[in-house]
């Protein structure tokens, strides 16, 4: 009897720790999935210029760009941070850092950008 008791009191205690965990399991992104979201956000920025080895870019461009890059990188790039530093900042040509015009007429690196566009896309969660 006092084994039933033991395990009824047990299944109680872990059943509403494992409801309560589920949101939070289901809401977790993968990094991958987060590296998509940010190629989204890029190519969804209006008004943004992109600067690369000094010939400007649209959203949409940059976007696809950034994606040829994911794809010829393969398994090397495993996190948001690795697509930002290794693809996102500079010309694996010319070694020039990519910029980014905002609309309001302001220049900043693009992993400057990008990463702001990653906090985003993270506080969506």
């Amino acid at each position: 009897m006092r084994s039933f008791l033991l395990l009824a009191c047990l299944l109680a205690l872990a059943l509403p720790v494992t409801c309560a965990a589920q949101p939070v399991a289901s809401a977790t992104r993968t990094p991958a999935a987060e590296i998509d979201a940010l190629v989204d956000r890029v190519a969804h920025a209006d008004g943004v210029v992109f600067i690369r080895n000094s010939t400007e870019h649209t959203a949409a461009e940059a976007a696809a760009h950034l994606q040829r890059k994911r794809k010829a990188a393969g398994d090397k790039i495993r996190t948001p941070e690795q697509f930002i530093d290794k693809l996102g900042a500079r010309s694996s040509i010319t070694g020039k850092p990519y910029r980014v015009r905002l609309p309001d007429g302001r220049e900043m690196d693009s992993a400057t950008w990008l990463t702001g566009l990653l906090r985003e896309v993270r506080a969506k969660r």
